[in-house]
């Protein structure tokens, strides 16, 4: 077990990382190349998107603030009474 861990990312078909990647917690750098420690085909988790495993890229959230109706509201607080 111990020979297969120290096999190479190069030896296990690892892409480099791409520009996106740039700042990831989770690269490796290993004979002057840059590797993901968590996926093969780095530019493949960029394709739709962030990629699930990018540390510094965080997806941003859209809060939608709902519209209440007043009518509705003044009925719904005189039927808790």
């Amino acid at each position: 077990m111990q020979k297969e861990a120290a096999v190479s990312y190069k030896a296990r078909n690892f892409k480099a990382v791409i520009e996106k990647c740039e700042g990831c917690e989770r690269i490796v750098e290993e004979e002057g190349s840059k590797y993901c420690q968590s996926y093969l085909k780095p530019e493949a988790k960029w394709r739709l998107g962030i990629c699930n495993f990018a540390t510094h890229a965080k997806p941003e959230i859209n809060i939608v603030k709902v519209r209440v109706n007043p009518l509705k509201a003044a009925k719904r607080a005189s039927k808790r009474k």
